[in-house]
């Protein structure tokens, strides 16, 4: 099998296609917060959380935390978006294996979600207190 048209050969360096590459990784994250409603839901939470930060006066090392936390949120959410429009495609009928590629994903999301409650739970209680 000829694999030419999959991979790129002695393609030579160049700052165009790679501005390109990120022309195209920013109409990806916009399409994702135009069209998915979770997306907008961990935007709203991540805008509550960086105010929160800011007044709190949060140090650098926690601040560094909740980037990373909210970053691992945003990602899954991409990812399994990724994962369910990929399924979409394959078949819009009911299919047992499918359906539990769609549930790992989302349990991915599930999973970096509380993750960064419980880290926000450790900066943000203790300031309560």
């Amino acid at each position: 099998m000829d694999n030419s048209n999959f991979m790129v050969k002695d393609q030579k360096f160049s700052v165009r296609s790679r501005l390109r590459s990120f022309y195209y990784a920013g109409a990806g994250i916009k399409q994702f917060f135009r069209q998915e409603h979770n997306a907008r839901i961990h935007l709203a939470a991540a805008i509550v959380v960086g105010i929160l930060a800011w007044r709190l006066k949060v140090s650098y090392t926690e601040a560094v935390a909740l980037v990373v936390v909210i970053g691992l949120v945003w990602v899954t959410e991409m990812l399994n978006t990724c994962l369910e429009k990929a399924m979409d495609m394959i078949t819009r009928e009911h299919h047992p294996e499918i359906k539990v590629i769609k549930d790992l994903a989302a349990g991915a999301v599930l999973i970096a979600s509380i993750t960064a409650v419980i880290v926000g739970s450790f900066i943000f209680i203790p300031k309560f207190l």
